[in-house]
Formats: C-alpha cells, sequence, structure tokens
C-alpha cells in the first residue's frame, strides 16, 4: 500500500511490539492494547470476553507456532501480522474477533507513530464526513398511534439521521433472533402491516431498512420481500441464514429489493461467493468480525471489482465506531456506515468524541482511530473480577 509505505518506511524496525493486552469494561467491547518499547499504544475492540481475549493472545504468542507471535516485532508489519494471525495458521471462529482487535490497534498504533488518521494511511479520504444510518426503537409495531408517537420521536433526534433499521422481530411479536424460520400468510400481513404503517408515520423523507437476524427460510424470505415491496426500503439486511447458499441466489431473482448482509462473514473468502455469485446488492462487513482493518480492506477491494458496495456494521461502541469511521473515510464504495443513535456519547472516552449532524460523521483527523481513552473510568468500571490490563 503506497500511501502506508511512504509515512512507515522512515520509521521501520526501529519500534518492537513490547505486549499484547486485553480489558472487558462492565458495558461495552473487550479492548485490546498493543504496546511498544517507544511508550506509545494501539486500541482496538474484539468483543468478547476479557479471558477468552487474552487465551487467544497467549495462544498467539506461545501456541504451536510461537514464532508467528508479535511480540518483539515491529508493529509497522501490519500486512506480516495479518498474514500470520489468520492464515499462516488459519483462525476461525470466536478467535477471528480478538485478532481483528489486534489488527485495529495496530492500525491506530501506526497512526500515532507515523502521526497520521488511519484513513490517511489507508491511502487518503474520499470523504470528510460519513453518511449514517441508526436504528428504530422497539413499540408496537402493529399500532397507527405508536408508530406515529416513534416517527416523532425519530424526527426530533438532534443527530437528524435519514435511514433507521426497523426490527422484523418487533412486527412478528417475537424475541430478537428467536428461532422462527418459517412464517405463513398471517404473519406476512403482521409484516406488511408493520412497515406500511412505518412508511406512513416516517414519510418519504426518511429510508427504512428492513431488519431481519438471519432468522428466516428462503420461502419465508420471500414472503417478507413480497410484504414490504410497497415501502420501497432501502435494504433488505439478513432475511436468511448467514453463510452463502444457493438461496441467497434464489432471493435476489424472487424480488426487486436491494439485499444487504455480511455482519457475520469471516474474512474475504466468506464473501467472495457472495459477490462473484451477484447474491447481493451491499456487503455489510464489520471490522470485528471479517479480520479488522486489514481484512475488511480485502473485501471492500474485491467488491469494489464488481460495483458492490459495503457499509460497515458498527454497534460495539466508541472505538469501533471510530475505527470504522477512519475505514469508511479511506475506501471509495463504502458511502454508509451504522452507528447507534447515541454514537456521540461513550463515558469511557477522555475527548474525541464522534461529531454527527444532519445523519452524518465528521472524519477525525487526529493519529490513529482517533480514540481517547479514560483509563480512570475503564479502570473504575471493569467487569467483576477483570484484571488491569492483563496480559494472560
Amino acid at each position: 500500500m503506497v500511501a502506508f509505505d511512504d509515512y512507515a518506511d522512515p520509521v521501520r524496525k526501529l519500534v518492537k511490539i513490547t505486549a499484547i493486552k486485553a480489558l472487558q469494561p462492565r458495558q461495552g467491547a473487550t479492548l485490546i492494547r498493543v504496546d511498544t518499547d517507544a511508550g506509545i499504544s494501539g486500541f482496538g475492540p474484539c468483543n468478547e470476553s476479557g479471558p477468552l481475549a487474552r487465551s487467544v493472545i497467549n495462544q498467539l504468542q506461545n501456541g504451536r507456532l510461537p514464532h508467528l507471535g508479535l511480540i518483539g516485532k515491529d508493529p509497522l508489519a501490519i500486512q506480516v501480522h495479518f498474514h500470520n494471525m489468520f492464515y499462516a495458521y488459519p483462525q476461525r471462529g470466536r478467535q477471528v474477533r480478538v485478532l481483528s482487535g489486534i489488527d485495529i490497534a495496530l492500525w491506530d498504533l501506526a497512526g500515532k507513530l507515523l502521526g497520521q488518521p488511519v484513513c490517511k494511511l489507508l491511502g487518503g479520504t474520499f470523504r470528510d464526513e460519513i453518511e449514517l444510518y441508526s436504528h428504530c426503537p422497539q413499540g408496537d409495531f402493529l399500532d397507527k398511534a405508536a408508530w406515529q408517537d416513534l416517527a416523532q420521536q425519530l424526527r426530533d433526534d438532534p443527530h437528524g439521521y435519514k435511514a433507521y433499521k426497523i426490527d422484523i422481530h418487533s412486527a412478528l411479536g417475537v424475541n430478537m433472533q428467536e428461532y422462527i424460520p418459517s412464517i405463513g400468510p398471517a404473519e406476512a400481513r403482521k409484516v406488511h402491516q408493520a412497515y406500511t404503517l412505518a412508511r406512513e408515520a416516517l414519510g418519504s423523507d426518511i429510508d427504512i431498512i428492513v431488519h431481519c437476524h438471519n432468522e428466516l427460510d428462503l420461502s419465508s424470505a420471500v414472503k417478507v420481500a413480497e410484504a414490504v415491496e410497497d415501502i420501497k426500503p432501502l435494504y433488505l439486511e439478513d432475511p436468511i441464514a448467514p453463510g452463502y447458499s444457493e438461496s441467497w441466489v434464489e432471493l435476489r431473482r424472487a424480488t426487486r429489493l436491494p439485499i444487504m448482509t455480511g455482519e457475520n462473514i469471516e474474512l474475504a473468502e466468506s464473501a467472495l461467493p457472495f459477490i462473484l455469485n451477484q447474491a447481493v446488492d451491499c456487503l455489510q462487513p464489520d471490522l470485528i468480525n471479517s479480520g479488522g482493518i486489514t481484512g475488511t480492506r480485502v473485501i471492500a477491494e474485491i467488491a469494489a471489482l464488481y460495483r458492490v458496495p459495503i457499509c460497515l456494521h458498527n454497534v460495539s461502541g466508541y472505538a469501533l465506531t471510530m475505527a470504522s469511521q477512519q475505514f469508511s473515510a479511506a475506501v471509495f464504495n463504502c458511502p454508509k456506515m451504522e452507528c447507534t443513535r447515541n454514537a456521540d456519547t461513550a463515558p469511557e472516552s477522555a475527548g474525541n468524541l464522534p461529531i454527527i449532524t444532519n445523519g452524518r460523521m465528521k472524519v477525525s483527523m487526529l493519529p490513529g482511530i482517533g480514540v481517547e481513552l479514560d483509563q480512570d473510568y475503564l479502570k473504575a468500571t471493569r467487569a467483576e473480577g477483570e484484571p488491569w490490563w492483563a496480559q494472560e
């Protein structure tokens, strides 16, 4: 990567990694910290428990192939570390989230060492503000008056979001991700009623994403698509099981709705069949699940060859929001980003909170991913029994 190399070459091999540590807060994502002998650390979120994160870190450094570990090595050799973590000794499953957190922390560290925001190290910014979509609160989705109240609440939100995910489980009257693979005509009518009321209440100026949780079988997903077609949603998200199958292609053939999925894909090989088979209209990888900044960048580059946009999945707090912001700014085919409605409030932050106005987030130009963490707050709000920045 030319931009990164231009910044990094004068500093290569002058700094060494001295430790990789993890900290699980009482609420929010576990943080990974990569320390160096220069006294500078990088941070990344990993969305797993502190004990699991430390187990993966220990295995990376002291497991069957300890020579692939990072301690004592140049932190700027990010591509080498990415290969060794994910491919030299293939890691999948829950380990991916921890290793992705390490990758994000390495990019944060590189930005701090080189005095540049990560978006500049990735090649520069295509946009100075990121268009956002957020989440509609729960309510009685089959009641017109309730929808009027919800719509007013969303219109009054000072962040000015112009698109919201609306959850199908509320329309169906079930708990989130409760396993109901099949729906019939009665359930489809409920879905139609809920999203029709949503469109009437929100008007045409706010986009709607029909938000599923991979719970439906193919025929039920087709029913849902038919039920919501009249409201012209921005996307039908995660309607069927997350892994690639021919069902995704069949669904895309059966509906005119744009289809989005991808928050659970791991690395480029999981995304590739969706792209090659033109099975979705948009991919939604999560930096934590998809290989960090390095791995998700590969997904974005492959998707760009096929004119497939990506929009980062992002519901894991301050550090992931800031990392996702940097990534989205520097990737051409990443026009939008998900975030929680209160993404600009983070008690663990000591400064540089996200700035959100008119449904857009301003891109930070601070070095690294731009996180400024309140260490006193983190220490006081650790998960029960969690040691302070433990390595093992």
